[in-house]
């Protein structure tokens, strides 16, 4: 069922697609897309983290042949991470050239190489992209600093101080996010991921921070209008009532506070619903993956209902509603990597472990996609007595869901924590086997 916002005709965003593709050789699926029974298991690979260690060739070899000797068979490769810049060649978003000090300008295609590589290797190559964010306020750096093009895009945040502000002067934030209710964000974020879908032959595209920055974010004009839209009515007391603060500067809801909630997840949710259609449309095969924490019931606050539209999980907690519960938007996906970022491993009733968070998902993911364990490798120890170890943390992801996703390539490095990976996974394969 569409909600409120869902755009009843694609074709602006088509044509633009169609715009990208025009000229551009696209195979409707590459051999290493084949079905079969192994699960996926992906390895993640922060740009920002990995700039230096990316920065040439040999070295995304040496990794990527590292990946495969560990178990691995899918690489998730960030080629546009918080400041809006890419790491590949784009007509549309600056290159990224610079990491603190070191400067990288290279005359090959990053991305490209990846693909190639991967491809070589017979690994599946996953492009992932930062879709809302375009700088880093706490670096004061980014696209949306250096080109004014984007100068009331950003979200306009309600501070616990009463106050309003750009999120671009906040350096608090994780990053500068365009506001997703504007139909100007949502084309720009379109239109890069069209152009990666487009011109490299990747297996999957991966969506990360497709949401909104927090509760603070957004109250300008452009968003009080569009809500106002929703609910068909005037709002006489903004922002109040949405909500206000106390003198602990913690929310207290006002009489819209509910459907306020229910407004912005159906924006981030028919959102990821254009972006299956779209690049379906431009590569068919292609495989759509969305990373989110696995704690649903506390992510409210950044509009990312990634359940089924079937699952009633909202009911439970004060903000669920029917039109809350339309949102969840698991159906327009092909994978859901659920982020079970925590230290415990085992326990089907500690809402603190990985086990707990991987049944959760399932339960209310509904069969709507597939549902890929991740984890933190950081979060657990090397010891081999540790029963939340990562060994056991990479077999629970295998027993526990359909796949594997480890986070982030940075910290196996500098934890050496390959041959654990490559521990956990054989032995899941051979109790697997054994059955």
């Amino acid at each position: 069922m569409l909600s409120k916002f869902r755009k009843q005709s694609g074709l602006l965003i088509l044509a633009a697609a169609a715009a990208i593709v025009t000229g551009a050789v696209i195979s409707a699926c590459s051999g290493a897309k084949a079905q079969n029974e192994e699960k996926p298991k992906y390895i993640w690979m922060a740009g920002d983290a990995n700039f230096d260690r990316f920065s040439t060739k040999d070295s995304i070899t040496y990794y990527l042949e590292k990946a495969k000797e560990t178990g691995f068979n899918n690489i998730v490769i960030d080629v546009k991470p918080i400041d809006g810049k890419v790491l590949y060649k784009s007509k549309i978003a600056p290159e990224q050239t610079c990491a603190d000090t070191l400067v990288v300008d290279r005359d090959w295609d990053m991305l490209q190489y990846v693909v190639e590589e991967g491809h070589r290797l017979g690994l599946k190559v996953t492009a992932t992209a930062c879709v809302f964010p375009i700088g880093s306020p706490y670096h004061y750096k980014g696209v949306c600093y250096e080109d004014s093009t984007f100068d009331g895009s950003t979200c306009i945040e309600y501070r616990p101080d009463g106050t309003m502000g750009d999120i671009r002067e906040n350096r608090s934030k994780v990053g500068a996010f365009l506001n997703p209710v504007r139909q100007d964000s949502r084309d720009y974020a379109m239109s890069v991921l069209c152009e990666i879908v487009s011109n490299y032959d990747i297996d999957g595209l991966a969506l990360d921070y497709c949401r909104f920055p927090d509760m603070e974010s957004d109250f300008s004009p452009e968003s009080r209008q569009a809500f106002e839209k929703y609910l068909g009515a005037q709002i006489e007391n903004w922002p109040a009532d949405i909500f206000t603060y106390d003198e602990k500067g913690e929310r207290v809801p006002g009489k819209y506070y509910n459907e306020w909630l229910a407004f912005r997840a159906g924006v981030i949710s028919d959102f990821i619903h254009e972006v299956s259609d779209t690049i379906r449309t431009i590569r068919p095969g292609i495989e759509l993956n969305y990373w989110a924490a696995s704690w649903i019931h506390a992510i409210e606050k950044n509009g990312q209902n990634w359940a089924s539209p079937r699952s009633e999980w909202c009911k439970k907690y004060p903000y669920g509603s029917d039109e809350y519960q339309k949102t969840g938007f698991a159906p327009a996906l092909d994978n859901f990597i659920v982020g079970a970022y925590l230290e415990r491993v085992y326990g089907p009733e500690d809402n603190e472990s990985v086990e707990y968070a991987l049944n959760r998902a399932d339960s209310i993911i509904m069969g709507d996609c597939h549902v890929i364990g991740s984890i933190q490798s950081l979060n657990h120890s090397a010891d081999s007595e540790d029963p939340h170890n990562l060994v056991n943390a990479v077999k629970c992801c295998l027993e526990k869901s359909e796949g594997l996703m480890v986070f982030d390539i940075v910290h196996i490095i500098n934890r050496n924590q390959w041959d654990q990976i490559k521990q956990g996974i054989d032995e899941y394969e051979a109790n697997a086997d054994a059955k």
